[in-house]
């Protein structure tokens, strides 16, 4: 591991495999002149994709040169999000195919949220990867990038790359279990669900289910077999995921390549002008290295 001091900005911290994996060249796939112009794509308006037992996930589209990048977000978060606008933006203006959706019981996406899992929200990001055409870069933030690993783990052949943001996996097992007060927790495991009321996220219910069901796709004890690039944005003053989180995660992920940019002073949500535009870099360099 090398530690590089890059600026006052942020730490830049990059693992690198000694085997650099080349098979990310994608037959069919070329940078069209389109890709490098300003020219701007159609941006379709809400559509649906539906996935098992009917339940549709709602997704808009920027149609562009790929690798298609996929925003999958957060927590109780939706697809109308600074960064996930951010992208969007950047996708109209380089010619980057995009799409950005709400999970299950998120946003205008259907799913009583009573039901919605980790293995729930694995299987709608199978989904939408399934329907898209050719190498894909994940962007994951918080819940979203344990989503992006295991849809990764899921589709390996389709990944061009991945960009993590404050990246949550084992999320409900590591830190929110524990996080709860003991009466909560007690709460939860007699009655099945409890009442949160939390600024920022409002009122949502807390399920056994998720918990329980959330310790079949732990990824932390194990190391991860992700041969695709990985590029991971950690705030130092994250108060939701912990720096060190990051950490442990980097020191599970077994292959290809791996960096690590832990930002000082940067919070969960890394939304500023600056996080913005290192987001963007990021996700622009892996899609050209696809290509390479």
């Amino acid at each position: 591991m090398r530690l590089e001091v890059t600026n006052r900005t942020f730490l830049a911290v990059s693992v690198s495999v000694t085997r650099f994996w080349p098979s990310l060249r994608f037959p069919g796939f070329a940078i069209s002149p389109r890709a490098l112009s300003r020219e701007e794509p159609r941006l379709n308006d809400i559509q649906h994709l539906t996935c098992r037992g009917g339940e549709t996930l709602a997704f808009r589209r920027v149609e562009g040169d790929g690798p298609t990048v996929v925003w999958i977000g957060g927590f109780r978060s939706d697809m109308e999000g600074t960064k996930a606008m951010a992208l969007d933006a950047a996708a109209r203006e380089r010619g980057w195919d995009y799409v950005r959706y709400d999970h299950f019981a998120h946003g205008r996406s259907s799913g009583d949220w009573r039901k919605a899992t980790i293995g729930r929200w694995r299987e709608d990001a199978i989904c939408m990867i399934d329907s898209l055409k050719g190498p894909v870069v994940l962007v994951g933030s918080s819940m979203g990038g344990w989503v992006a690993l295991l849809a990764a783990l899921a589709r390996p052949g389709r990944m061009a790359g991945l960009v993590l943001i404050n990246p949550a996996p084992d999320f409900t097992e590591r830190l929110m279990w524990p996080g709860l007060a003991d009466h909560e927790r007690q709460s939860i495991l007699r009655d099945g669900e409890m009442v949160i009321r939390e600024e920022g996220l409002g009122e949502y219910v807390l399920t056994r289910a998720m918990f329980e069901e959330g310790r079949d796709w732990l990824l932390l004890d194990a190391p991860m077999p992700i041969a695709a690039p990985v590029h991971i944005f950690q705030g130092r003053a994250d108060d939701v995921v912990p720096w060190t989180h990051a950490m442990t995660l980097v020191g599970r992920l077994a292959g290809g390549d791996v960096r690590l940019d832990l930002i000082e002073g940067g919070d969960h949500r890394l939304s500023t002008p600056q996080d913005i535009d290192r987001l963007i870099a990021a996700v622009e360099r892996m899609r050209l290295q696809a290509f390479t």
